[in-house]
């Protein structure tokens, strides 16, 4: 008896359970693993230029806030507290005083709108070249919803096209102190935003759902009085501000 089993070798391993033992560890690793996430901002670039085009910058419609090395604020040339930032940004978007230094506003009515809509489309309907009609058409649309912002919100002012707040920060400017930035940047075109919607509509622009077709229209309009312009410049080596 015992010389039989030792020539047919050890009995075979009952394995039928193995796949159902892995199937609970995968949905445990799954169920108890987390995932690293990237937290950054964030941001709708612009399209890329067909063509290299140089456009005239007037200073007073650029917000210049730098930050140095050592993560100090220097806005159109002068310190400044993080927690001045987004009143100074409020102030460059609107305006109030019709200050020299700050951007002009543009009025923007509901004839100037029909005009330029007019003349747009005589333009479309003339031009030869696809490339320009097409040119022609996104600017007529584009004063279309001009038009429609007008209908909505009555008259108002508009920034000029080239009005940005531009951000350079320094080689060595901690990454903490530049999503500071940003967000006193991003959270003043927001106030303003907020402001204007609970004027109009006794609604926070923030609790819009651009889902609906109602709010979206609201969305578009209120953005055409106050776009979020931000423009960020490589990083360079700057100095301390003199305080």
């Amino acid at each position: 008896m015992l010389k039989r089993r030792k020539l047919e070798g050890p009995g075979e391993i009952n394995a039928g359970s193995m796949a159902d033992i892995a199937f609970l560890l995968l949905i445990f690793f799954l169920v108890t693993t987390t995932m690293d996430t990237d937290v950054g901002i964030l941001r709708l670039l612009p399209p890329i230029l067909e063509e290299e085009t140089k456009t005239e910058v007037n200073q007073r419609d650029v917000y210049i806030v730098l930050v140095n090395d050592a993560d100090q604020l220097l806005v159109e040339g002068q310190p400044m507290e993080i927690t001045e930032l987004r009143a100074g940004a409020k102030e460059f978007m609107t305006n109030p005083a019709n200050s020299l230094d700050l951007p002009e506003k543009i009025p923007v009515t509901a004839a100037i709108c029909r005009e330029q809509i007019a003349n747009y489309r005589s333009y479309v309907a003339s031009a030869t070249d696809e490339k320009a009609k097409q040119d022609f058409q996104k600017a007529m649309e584009k004063w279309e919803d001009k038009l429609d912002a007008v209908t909505l919100l009555g008259d108002y002012k508009e920034l000029p096209g080239n009005a940005v707040m531009s951000l350079q920060t320094g080689s060595k400017t901690s990454y903490n102190m530049y999503v500071k930035v940003q967000n006193e940047l991003e959270a003043a075109v927001t106030e303003l935003r907020n402001e204007l919607c609970k004027e109009k509509f006794n609604r926070r622009y923030s609790d819009l759902d651009e889902k609906r077709d109602e709010d979206k229209r609201i969305i578009r309009a209120i953005r055409m009085v106050y776009p979020q312009r931000v423009s960020e410049a490589e990083p360079v080596d700057l100095s301390k501000p003199k305080v």
